[in-house]
């Protein structure tokens, strides 16, 4: 039975056990975490140009069924390709640095300009690009709702 505070109404309970023939059954509640250290993340994802892409938590990482988490790195001055991120939802958390997000609305280009702090979504399939007209690095938080870094590189923000 799990300690008071992890019982709730509702919560999954499921064990991986073995049955009394041998079998095994999943245990929800035994898992182990997974802990990434800074220094461990991988470059072996899909990248655009003009930013480097860092993959932390995955399916391939973690065995993350349904989040991929890492981090963007853009250098000052710099932009990246155009893009988007298939299907998958993208939460953006700004760490440093001043970015400025790109994305099309209707036939004009709209840029959102972030700083440290900031939180930006990009809903899926919408092509955006990542740029940093200021003076330092910028770093941004990602996670999306896949397990696979999603990366589709385009020619332009306007589809042909």
């Amino acid at each position: 039975m799990p300690p008071p505070c992890l019982r709730r109404a509702g919560a999954v309970r499921s064990f991986r056990r073995y049955d009394s023939i041998g079998g095994m059954s999943e245990d929800h509640w035994h898992r182990p975490l997974t802990h990434v250290r800074k220094g461990e993340l991988s470059g072996d994802t899909n990248q655009t140009s003009g930013m480097t892409r860092w993959e932390a938590l995955s399916g391939k990482s973690a065995g993350s069924q349904k989040l991929w988490m890492g981090q963007t790195h853009v250098a000052a001055g710099a932009s990246s390709g155009d893009h988007h991120h298939g299907e998958a939802e993208t939460a953006i958390y700004v760490v440093s640095g001043t970015p400025a997000f790109a994305f099309a609305e209707g036939d004009r280009e709209v840029k959102i300009q972030a700083g440290p702090g900031d939180y930006i979504f990009v809903p899926p399939y919408v092509p955006h690009r990542e740029e940093n007209p200021g003076s330092e690095e910028a770093v941004v938080i990602i996670a999306r709702s896949s397990q696979e870094g999603i990366v589709v590189n385009l020619d332009s923000l306007w589809p042909a």
